[in-house]
């Protein structure tokens, strides 16, 4: 689901900040591509490495988020998160 806040809003926040939901789009387009198997070889090794690369970015900003919620969590004197269940399906 869209943000409320626009990409221009966030970029001034922090220009450096990776804009997830993009990245995270760009991505899936990419899979959707490759697993059509109608690209070329050298088509789709391009768009394997792009898909690397959006990984890593994704990869990052999640990171960095997680980062912000415990600092935010240890300013306020919160307990410690607990890390959620990978296996939890709830």
């Amino acid at each position: 689901m869209p943000s409320k806040i626009s990409a221009k809003s966030r970029k001034q926040a922090d220009p450096k900040e990776v804009d997830f939901e993009s990245s995270l789009e760009a991505l899936e387009a990419l899979v959707e591509r490759m697993e059509s198997g109608d690209q070329p070889l050298e088509t789709a090794l391009q768009d394997f490495e792009k898909g690397i690369s959006l990984v890593r970015s994704c990869q990052a900003a999640l990171e960095n988020a997680e980062l912000r919620v415990k600092q935010l969590v240890e300013k306020n004197g919160g307990s410690t998160l607990a890390p959620l269940d990978e296996d939890d399906d709830a």
